[in-house]
Order: C-alpha cells, then sequence, then structure tokens
C-alpha cells in the first residue's frame, strides 16, 4: 500500500498546484475535479483480482476529467500504472484493448481540437503504452517461470519422498519377512521336538534367539534411515552378501540343504547393487522355506563383466511362492538398479528366481 499512497500524494500535489496556477473556477467544479482525482487515485488501491475492472475505471474516469476540466492533471500515470497492473496480472488481450481505447480516445481528443496533444505527443503516448504493457507481459511471464520453477522442485521432493518411502518399505518388508518367518518355522520345530528330541529343540531355540537379535539389528538399521532426513546420505541398512552365511545357516537350520555356487570372478559391489542382492536372495530363500515345501535349494551368483546375477532354484512346488507383495518388491529392486528380475516354476519341477544387476547402477 506504500506505492499507492506515494502515487496519489505525488498526484494530488501536482493536480492542486495546477489549480492554484490555473484559472479560477467555481466550488462545484473544484469538487467535482477534486473526486475524479481521488477516485482515479482510488482505482491504485483495489485488490488485484479486480485490476481490470480498476484499470477501465481509471481510464474513464481520467478522461472524462481531461474532457470537463480546464485544469490539467497527471491522472494519465495512474492509467499507465493500472494498465501495467492488468499486464503484470496475465491479461494481455484485456490490456491490449485498454490500451488501444487510451490512445484512440487520446487521438479523437486531439483532432476535435484538443491543443495539449499533437502528433509527436501522440506517438510519444503510443509508445509508451506499448512499453508499460510490455512490461507488464515480461513480468507476468517472470512469475510463472519462478512458480513453474517451484512446482517442479516440489514435485521431485515428493517424488523422492515417495521413492524413500518404498524403499523403506521394502527393506522392512524384506527385514521382518525373512527373520520372522525363520522365527516362526524354529519355533515349530522346538515345540515338535521338545520331548523327543530336547537337544534339536534347544538348536532351534539358539536359532530362534539369533534371528530375533539380527532382526533387532536391522529394523534399528533401517528406523535409522528415517531419523536422517536432514542428512546428505541415509545410511543403509548392514545387509551384504558377505552375510550369505547367516541366511544359508538359517535355511539349513530349518530343514533345507543349500548349496551355493559362485562363477566368475568375486568382485567389491556397489553398495545398491549388493544390498539388492542379498535382499533378493533373502526374499528368495525366505519364499522357499515358507511356501515351497522343498528339500533342496541352489543359490547362483554369477560375476560378470558388466553384470551380477543372482539365481535362487529349489526343488519344491512350483509356483507356490510366486504370490504376494515379495516377488514384486524383488522386481522393483532390480528394475531401480537399470537390471530385471524373472520368477516363475521351473520346467524340471520347483520354483527359480533370476535377477540381472548391471555394476553401473547407483543406489
Amino acid at each position: 500500500m506504500v506505492f499507492p499512497a506515494v502515487v496519489t500524494s505525488l498526484v494530488v500535489a501536482a493536480t492542486v498546484v495546477a489549480w492554484l496556477g490555473g484559472p479560477e473556477q467555481p466550488w462545484p467544479r473544484t469538487l467535482l475535479d477534486s473526486a475524479l482525482v481521488l477516485s482515479v487515485c482510488g482505482a491504485l488501491f483495489v485488490p488485484r483480482r479486480h485490476v481490470l475492472a480498476a484499470g477501465v475505471y481509471a481510464l474513464l474516469a481520467s478522461g472524462v476529467y481531461y474532457v470537463l476540466s480546464p485544469v490539467d492533471g497527471p491522472l494519465l500515470v495512474v492509467v499507465m500504472l493500472c494498465l501495467y497492473a492488468v499486464a503484470a496480472e496475465g491479461r494481455t488481450y484485456s490490456a491490449v484493448a485498454v490500451a488501444a481505447v487510451l490512445v484512440i480516445g487520446t487521438g479523437l481528443g486531439t483532432l476535435a481540437g484538443n491543443h495539449e496533444f499533437n502528433g509527436i505527443a501522440l506517438t510519444m503516448l503510443a509508445g509508451w503504452v506499448v512499453a508499460v504493457v510490455a512490461l507488464g507481459v515480461v513480468r507476468h511471464g517472470r512469475q510463472e517461470s519462478l512458480l513453474a520453477a517451484v512446482r517442479r522442485t516440489e514435485e521431485a521432493a515428493r517424488l523422492r519422498a515417495v521413492e524413500e518411502r518404498l524403499r523403506i518399505a521394502r527393506e522392512l518388508h524384506d527385514v521382518v519377512g525373512h527373520h520372522l518367518s525363520m522365527i516362526n518355522v524354529q519355533a515349530g520345530t522346538a515345540l515338535h521336538r521338545l520331548e523327543r528330541d530336547p537337544a534339536q529343540a534347544g538348536t532351534a531355540l539358539g536359532v530362534i534367539k539369533e534371528a530375533s537379535r539380527d532382526t533387532l539389528r536391522e529394523l534399528r538399521s533401517t528406523l535409522g534411515v528415517l531419523r536422517q532426513v536432514d542428512e546428505a546420505e541415509a545410511t543403509a541398512p548392514a545387509a551384504r552378501l558377505e552375510r550369505l552365511g547367516d541366511l544359508v545357516r538359517y535355511a539349513e537350520l530349518a530343514g533345507l540343504a543349500v548349496e551355493v555356487r559362485t562363477e566368475g570372478e568375486p568382485r567389491p559391489l556397489p553398495a545398491g547393487v549388493d544390498l539388492a542382492a542379498y535382499r533378493i536372495l533373502q526374499e528368495s530363500v525366505t519364499n522357499v522355506t515358507r511356501h515351497a515345501a522343498a528339500r533342496r535349494v541352489r543359490v547362483t551368483l554369477g560375476y560378470g563383466a558388466a553384470e551380477l546375477r543372482v539365481e535362487v532354484e529349489d526343488d519344491g512346488r512350483g509356483g507356490a511362492a510366486a504370490g504376494g507383495g515379495g516377488i514384486r518388491g524383488m522386481r522393483e529392486r532390480a528394475r531401480a538398479l537399470g537390471g530385471e528380475l524373472a520368477a516363475g516354476p521351473d520346467p524340471d519341477g520347483g520354483f527359480r528366481v533370476r535377477a540381472r544387476l548391471p555394476y553401473g547402477a547407483q543406489a
């Protein structure tokens, strides 16, 4: 409101000076001129949503003032400001229409004998009007560009947040699904053999204790990601292929005969590939333990020149492990790294999961 108040003060002051230096007028004429001047300046205080109506009124009231009053005044400045405001609000066609009415009306007044304006002044007025409209259009375009940039930034942040929630959800699914499945299997084994084979039951209880400890550790690590939202990089859960031995041991304690094969020369893996490979193996072995009724599982790690190949094959009921969100989560992990995953019944019986994880992918 400061700028409109300053402009109003200057316009009123300039008009008063013009009145004092002009011919003496009766008080009704002065009162009418004052009302027109103040009402035109009042257009500057109109809310932005009504800026077009304010501009049209300022133009018409100024025209009435210049036609009726013998004293000149700087009301054209107010009309120009209103014209700029209309263009800055993105109403380009309306601003052009108001500008055309202003120039045409002034030209008609000049032709009708208005000695205050001549051809040169009219040309200059047209140039100023075009410049004012152009400045308003440029300002509107800049504001739109800034708003579009803000929207893009917000959308990118929203997508990152969604991806992070999905990643954490996959981590929690893998951690809870695997370890609790192992705990459930071993608890059933302990209950079944508690009286006939106490030693075996004790072994199962030891597995339950160790699995629950690993579960708590990985849950703390995963939930720690949620506490590190202000850090540049969050710490990923400590799940790597170096823990494959623990995974195999859990599966063997669940009654599976596990064979691990390594093809190619093992090499250091990017963190994202290492984590994804471990989670895919973990989910696959969990599915075998829970659903497949298998006796043997073969795990293959193939270190190629550009990608890691992961395979899990069992001799259980083909297709029994294909349901639920586990397969979908594994497939999303592989795709997130630029790879692919296929899972389905093996033609020779059993179930097979195959994943291809490029080394060049970033976590």
